[in-house]
């Protein structure tokens, strides 16, 4: 029989008691007893802690308590402090989950403030029946419960519920479709009946429309763009991707300027596509590791808008841009001082849009304040400058599920007249859309809103500045004895006050605290940007760039080396899956997920590969994968031995170097993206190897991952054959040929028996 699904009434009430009376021969532990099987016939399931610090340990591993009963009179050397600091703790996790104080009433007059502003009620057990107490604290709990969900989810939870006929789409009628066939009943036995029932048609009047925002989904946007801090807030079942395209087709009219970060994602060469839009390129600073930074401050300025400008051929000179838009944070961790943003590129443009889809948590911890899009408080946004956007996936690095995304808007001088804009949205959202996606924005929400999101937020941060000072500590104990280790793209040294400390030994408090920290000051040798602005540009600590031996500071390449490629695939045999690999870097993402049993596996892993490295492991035993499909080409080495043939590979070819130049050298324009993809689908493109791709136009973006920005926009000239793009390209061709299992992705060209052919004009 399949597992039956608890449906969401039948959810347990849950609730701490920390006192050790239940365990007490007197008066009042045999109160405290029957009030624990009163709670019981209630449907309460009672956790028991008899000391603080098994009380501590409960809270801040069960988020799912509903109510805290804490004994005044617990036993303790520290007096009535662990009531102090249980309550402390508990309201930095939970400000809304009820307290009862368990006191005799003539110590309810010595309980201190600070305790009486934390606690909800008291119970007196020796005075008051144990029926009259439990029925106290059911009701609290049922209170808690039902302001627990946000407006959309708990829509969602209450209709499912209902088990009413479904006349409607989608077909699977709640589930039962699938239980009229065999491979259906797994699918619905596997992902649950209340999934599938709470998998909706727009028909379903309750839930309100995506569409146009009414009902519980527009009251869920209201309650997301409160915790956001954003005038509006558009919920979007596509991803960012859609939420980028559906900000510039609300927003650019064909032939329009967009100024544009040329590290940008795809989508946005997408949006240039449909809305005919004419790019300006913003372009961002390179480093050593081939890691983007940030776009200078300068490069904002109207000046530097105005040269930019200048450069495009086809662009109206006299014409004001219609939007700008800024990646914030890089894929790499950087994240702007936003203000400072918004005030250079206001004076060029009436709208700015922050794609943030890597930065939606910023708002929640003190340590990126000014760094992000929707800062500070509505009500003090200065309206006399642009109209800011912010797209984010709340997938990414919240909780939410794929596809999940937010548009945060708030009002500048020129406004965007809501019905308008909903005409962009509109041609971009589903008529169908998928119920549990908007309800998982809902729920991050929720999750973010009041104490959770300092508290998640600071967890994370936590986790990764542990696995950043084990990793800085075992670089340095390594270092010391003339051996290598790993290590992260960090500072080496931050300041407490007059006195410098090594990163490894600095407080984990001040790293998790102070910005200062994790500032690229101008021209600090370990980020490799130069002269950068101070306090312009800061790392965000939670994205871990872990850098392997092979490269120096001045970009040139050591005598040897370890890609990061065989690195990844080393890890992904243990089952670690990293987020980018680049030629001597690897990014990790330390979201509110990670766990320190998580990265400290990750470490041990970094540990295993050094001493397979050393010891030269065969191939079959090291990464038996690798090798499974692949024997002819690997069987035979070692660990070493491969890594040293992929390095010399890269270091002949100048892998590095050439990936700069090609990245560092702007393309000429001969088009509009919208122009390019016009005579791609008239058929006016024809496909072409590298050689071919020589003096022709690029029919599409071609983008190489690593590092996952444009080489080349649809519309860009390729360049001669010795140029920077084909000469980067063909090394990348070379090398995927060399080592099988090891090809590089890049989107928009296609490989046939290891020759790369792209799409070109001309």
């Amino acid at each position: 029989m399949p597992t039956r699904t608890k449906k969401p009434e039948t959810l347990p009430m849950c609730v701490l008691l920390v006192s050790d009376k239940p365990s007490q021969d007197s008066a009042a532990g045999r109160a405290a007893r029957i009030l624990l099987q009163d709670l019981q016939e209630h449907d309460v399931e009672a956790t028991v802690s008899t000391s603080a610090p098994d009380g501590q340990a409960v809270i801040d591993s069960d988020p799912h308590l509903q109510a805290v009963i804490l004994d005044w009179d617990l036993k303790t050397d520290l007096g009535h402090r662990h009531a102090v600091d249980l309550l402390k703790d508990l309201r930095v996790r939970n400000a809304e989950v009820p307290v009862f104080l368990l006191a005799e009433r003539s110590d309810a007059a010595h309980v201190p403030a600070e305790v009486m502003e934390q606690a909800d009620e008291f119970i007196w057990l020796l005075e008051d029946t144990m029926e009259f107490i439990s029925e106290r604290i059911v009701a609290a709990v049922q209170r808690y419960r039902a302001a627990l969900l946000p407006p959309m989810f708990d829509a969602l939870v209450k209709f499912a519920r209902e088990a009413e006929y479904s006349w409607h789409t989608p077909g699977h009628t709640g589930g039962t479709a699938f239980l009229r066939s065999p491979v259906g009943r797994v699918f619905h036995d596997y992902f649950g009946e209340t999934l599938l029932r709470s998998d909706l048609s727009i028909s379903v009047g309750e839930l309100g429309s995506l569409l146009d925002h009414s009902g519980p989904i527009g009251d869920g946007e209201k309650y997301a763009a409160h915790v956001f801090g954003a005038d509006r807030t558009y919920y979007v079942t596509n991803g960012t991707s859609t939420s980028n395209r559906v900000v510039m087709t609300g927003t650019v009219a064909r032939g329009q300027i967009v100024l544009t970060d040329r590290n940008c994602h795809k989508s946005v060469e997408h949006g240039l596509s449909l809305t005919g839009a004419v790019p300006v390129y913003m372009m961002p600073q390179r480093n050593h590791l081939g890691l983007i930074g940030p776009i200078p401050l300068g490069g904002f300025a109207p000046d530097a808008i105005a040269r930019g400008i200048g450069r495009v051929a086809f662009a109206g000179k006299n014409e004001k841009p219609a939007l700008a838009i800024v990646t914030n944070s890089t894929y790499d961790g950087l994240c702007y001082d936003a203000a400072r943003v918004e005030e250079q590129l206001g004076k060029s443009v009436d709208r700015v849009l922050f794609d943030e889809a890597w930065f939606a948590y910023a708002r929640f911890n003190p340590l990126y304040r000014g760094r992000h899009a929707m800062r500070g408080a509505p009500e003090a946004f200065a309206r006399s400058g642009p109209t800011v956007f912010a797209t984010q996936s709340t997938h990414k690095l919240l909780a939410a599920l794929s596809q999940a995304s937010m548009i945060h808007l708030r009002e500048g001088r020129v406004k965007i007249e809501p019905s308008c804009f909903n005409e962009a949205f509109m041609m971009h959202a589903s008529t169908s859309p998928q119920y549990a996606i908007i309800a998982s924005n809902d729920v991050s929400a929720a999750m973010m809103s009041g104490a959770g999101g300092k508290l998640l937020t600071g967890e994370a941060i936590a986790e990764a500045i542990s696995f950043r000072q084990m990793l800085a500590r075992l670089h340095t104990q390594f270092s010391a004895r003339g051996d290598w280790f790993f290590s992260a793209w960090q500072p080496e040294e931050v300041r407490d006050g007059a006195h410098t400390l090594r990163f490894e030994d600095a407080p984990a408090a001040m790293l998790a605290e102070s910005p200062a920290c994790w500032m690229l000051e101008p021209h600090a040798p370990w980020h490799g940007f130069g002269a950068l602005e101070q306090d312009y540009c800061m790392l965000d600590p939670i994205k871990v760039t872990l850098v392997t031996p092979g490269i120096t500071p001045s970009g040139d390449m050591a005598e040897t080396g370890i890609p990061a490629a065989l690195l990844s695939a080393y890890l992904a045999e243990r089952g670690i899956i990293v987020e980018k690999t680049a030629n001597f870097s690897i990014l990790f993402l330390f979201s509110i997920g990670v766990t320190k049993g998580k990265w400290g596996s990750l470490i041990n892993a970094l540990m295993d590969f050094k001493r397979d490295y050393e010891a030269n492991t065969p191939l079959p035993r090291a990464m038996p994968a690798l090798v499974a499909s692949r024997s002819a080409a690997y069987g035979a080495q070692g660990v070493k031995d491969l890594a040293a043939a992929m390095f010399q590979a890269m270091r002949m070819s100048r892998m590095p170097q050439l990936l700069e130049t090609a990245y560092t050298t702007e393309p000429h324009a001969t088009c509009t993206p919208a122009a390019a993809y016009d005579r791609l689908v008239r058929g006016e493109s024809a496909r072409a190897g590298l050689a071919e791709l020589a003096d022709g136009v690029a029919a599409t973006a071609i983008v190489p991952y690593p590092p996952g920005i444009p080489l080349l926009m649809p519309g860009e000239a390729v360049g001669a054959h010795d140029g920077p793009v084909l000469r980067y390209l063909a090394a990348l061709q070379e090398f995927d040929r060399q080592f099988p299992g090891f090809e590089h992705e890049t989107h928009g060209i296609t490989v046939e028996g290891g020759t790369y052919y792209g799409r070109r004009h001309g």
